[in-house]
């Protein structure tokens, strides 16, 4: 059960932010943490970094299908009760992937609103949101962490 409240968590919070973001009108651009986070609003109608912008019924095909097997993966370790940080990972995967993909079916496009500054120029460019640093986080973890025997 507290693996489908980390899921429904990452899913709200971020939610509740895109909500907010898409509720200011005259959306100004921000700097936080010294101006190391910038705040702005981007639509992206594509999956990461635009890729496949062209085609976005193929992108919410696509994200559905990772979606439909990372939840089968993800219910099938839950049975077995092991391996509790790839649970945790999947369930962060499956929280930002629910979210961005409700985006792309109720929007069209997902809400991005917030980037970084780093002495990477490619990372600059890059615009997130909190679910897209789950998805990677939550694979990440899920990837690297061995099953227990």
């Amino acid at each position: 059960m507290k693996y489908a409240a980390v899921a429904a968590a990452v899913f709200a919070g971020d939610f509740f932010l895109k909500e907010q973001v898409e509720k200011q009108k005259d959306w100004k651009e921000a700097k936080l943490c010294r101006g190391r986070i910038i705040l702005k609003r981007y639509h992206n109608r594509g999956a990461a970094l635009n890729f496949m912008e062209q085609k976005p019924g193929l992108v919410k095909k696509i994200s559905a299908g990772m979606l439909l097997a990372l939840g089968v993966l993800w219910y099938l370790l839950l049975r077995k009760k092991e391996n509790p940080a790839v649970l945790l990972g999947l369930s962060l995967a499956i929280g930002g992937g629910a979210n961005n993909f409700y985006d792309r079916i109720k929007r069209g496009y997902v809400v991005d609103y917030f980037s970084f500054r780093t002495p990477w120029k490619w990372l600059n460019q890059i615009i997130f949101n909190i679910s897209d640093l789950c998805i990677f986080m939550g694979t990440l973890i899920a990837v690297i962490t061995k099953p227990m025997t």
